[in-house]
């Protein structure tokens, strides 16, 4: 039987971690692999490497399947980063950007990121970057508008003066 050998395997490696890390039923599976072959005489180092984690990861596999079973490999809620922002604030920030600024006493026309973000950090004591506040635009389904630039002390008569011909088709002096 001949060698099978996967073209370009650097990308599927990558393409096939991310596919274990978007579902919690394939993270489950790929730890549960991972203690099986520890279980038949792999090193918690060598299985890391295998699966492209680090061997503290795959220690702490063990460990939870020791103590909890197959129950220990399951997704568990994760502490993270708590919400700086929560949903009745976010309902009230959708009601305040479908009113004018000038409801609110600003000098500029139109919402941007920074003008959110001014805004949410005086009225609401809410402190997110220019970046976030444009995240939030998108998610809350609104479109930044930019005004359109305009040319100051435009002159109307100097695209007449460059005008090679007349609107007839006549030449002009030459």
């Amino acid at each position: 039987m001949c060698k099978l050998e996967i073209t370009d395997p650097e990308i599927m490696r990558m393409a096939i971690k991310d596919e274990i890390i978007r579902s919690e039923d394939s993270r489950y599976d790929h730890r549960l692999h991972g203690v099986l072959l520890v279980s038949q005489g792999f090193s918690c180092a060598k299985v890391a490497d295998l699966f492209g984690h680090c061997p503290r990861a795959v220690q702490n596999w063990m460990k939870r399947f020791e103590e909890s079973s197959f129950a220990g490999l399951q997704e568990t809620k994760r502490s993270g980063r708590p919400k700086s922002i929560d949903d009745k604030t976010i309902r009230a920030v959708a009601s305040d950007l479908r009113k004018s600024t000038e409801t609110f006493g600003y000098r500029q026309n139109l919402w941007d990121g920074k003008l959110l973000r001014h805004h949410l950090a005086t009225r609401y004591g809410v402190y997110l970057g220019v970046r976030q506040c444009q995240r939030l635009f998108h998610r809350l389904g609104f479109r930044q508008r930019k005004p359109r630039p305009v040319i100051a002390r435009s002159d109307a008569e100097a695209p007449r003066r460059h005008k090679k011909t007349t609107a007839d088709g006549q030449t002009l002096g030459s």
